[in-house]
């Protein structure tokens, strides 16, 4: 099932990069070449996963990683997705120059690994978190989500605000969210 998952995604991705590029005539930008899900227009429905993080000032780093991983349309899909999403700030806190070296295209793989770590398929609301909750991630590694006094963490990651998207759900985060070292 984990396996089927992680490949669904890459069919996701894959399958949005062939497509041609969609110009629009509104004030939404294309979010993706391609002309995949991120680039039909809606202008009546809720904002998904993608367009929160886009529409929000305190997650361009975040926006910027999705578009060099070119997981724009993936998460643009139907989902169900909950996102842990870190701050500009939190990515801010990394070492100096490794936010640049990810955005490369020779880092292309480490980046999407980073991302995977933060997404689960799956809407995870606030009522059903519990303490030392495992969620295992889109990258096929787990996190462990905290909840105390009301206060959720997620791998020590202090969840600070959360959105409600139609394909899902953001958690925003005050850390980056790195996976453990590959075996």
């Amino acid at each position: 099932m984990k396996h089927f998952l992680k490949i669904l995604l890459a069919a996701f991705v894959v399958f949005s990069c062939g497509q041609q590029t969609t110009t629009t005539t509104n004030e939404q930008p294309a979010l993706a070449p391609g002309g995949g899900q991120s680039t039909v227009v809606d202008n009546e429905s809720a904002k998904d996963v993608v367009r929160i993080a886009v529409s929000s000032p305190d997650h361009t780093t975040l926006v910027a990683a999705l578009k060099a991983a070119e997981y724009v349309d993936a998460l643009s899909n139907a989902g169900p997705f909950t996102v842990f999403a870190p701050t500009n700030a939190a990515f801010d806190m990394l070492p100096a120059g490794t936010v640049e070296g990810l955005l490369k295209p020779e880092s292309k793989d480490a980046l999407r690994n980073i991302l995977e770590y933060h997404v689960y398929v799956g809407v995870l609301t606030e009522n059903i978190i519990q303490d030392g909750m495992k969620l295992n991630q889109v990258n096929l590694e787990n996190v462990t989500l905290n909840k105390k006094d009301g206060k959720i963490t997620v791998n020590g990651a202090n969840v600070v605000g959360s959105a409600r998207g139609s394909n899902g759900i953001v958690y925003i985060i005050d850390q980056v969210l790195l996976p453990p070292p590959t075996k």
